[in-house]
């Protein structure tokens, strides 16, 4: 046998992975990390909403007029990286890793995320970047498992408790903006009833996700629980 046909036997199965879950469960933190892990690659999908969210901003569109979202869904060019050690995502070809991240694009992202051209546009986009990635990939946000990837090898769906979403995000960003605990936990109670409550791919449990609560566990308990249901995926 040459070593092409040995590789081939003995390489991982390519798996693709769908992780869902609202904001503060760890699920950026441990999709990362697991990709990492596995040597897969990896889609903050998340981080694509924000892109166009930051475009629209940036150019003047006004992100409370779902018809003027839906006019200029498709002009700006977004490309995302794969990479888990370093996910990068421009936008018209200029960096935007760090200018998607402010609070003006995170009070504004959920109105032009609820936009259905936003949506449509941006989950082609998705699921060509799945299918490029020949090793398998994981792939984060709200409606992976229901919308964008059906039929993913593995659909996770994280949980935790409110109080413990608030104290992470909040922990998030300390030292970038000062937001105190109350004020998060209001912030995310929004982005939740938001998020759940729009008519085109609410942010949803799939039927065949595995649930995983990680309010009692630490990110690397999470990791590796995650790390372990897809090892076992990959037995199967």
């Amino acid at each position: 046998m040459d070593n092409a046909a040995t590789a081939a036997r003995t390489a991982p199965a390519a798996v693709v992975v769908g992780i869902d879950g609202p904001s503060g469960t760890g699920k950026s933190s441990t999709s990362r990390a697991v990709a990492a892990k596995l040597g897969l690659r990896y889609l903050d999908t998340g981080a694509q909403y924000r892109a166009i969210t930051w475009w629209m901003l940036a150019n003047g569109i006004d992100v409370d007029d779902p018809a003027a979202v839906a006019a200029a869904a498709g002009k700006p060019d977004i490309v995302s990286g794969t990479d888990p050690a370093a996910p990068a995502i421009t936008v018209d070809g200029a960096d935007a890793s760090g200018p998607i991240r402010t609070r003006e694009v995170t009070a504004a992202v959920s109105a032009v995320s609820a936009v259905p051209a936003v949506r449509t546009r941006l989950t082609g986009l998705q699921r060509s970047i799945a299918a490029a990635a020949p090793v398998g990939i994981v792939v984060e946000g709200r409606d992976i498992g229901t919308t964008v990837l059906p039929d993913a090898d593995l659909k996770i769906f994280l949980t935790a408790s409110p109080e413990a979403r608030a104290a992470r995000r909040s922990g998030e960003l300390k030292g970038k903006e000062a937001v105190g605990l109350a004020a998060t936990a209001a912030a995310l109670a929004k982005r939740d009833a938001a998020d759940s409550g729009r008519s085109t791919s609410p942010l949803a449990k799939a039927a065949d996700a595995v649930e995983v609560d990680t309010t009692e566990l630490t990110l690397e308990q999470v990791i590796e629980c995650v790390v372990t249901l897809i090892e076992e995926k990959r037995g199967a």
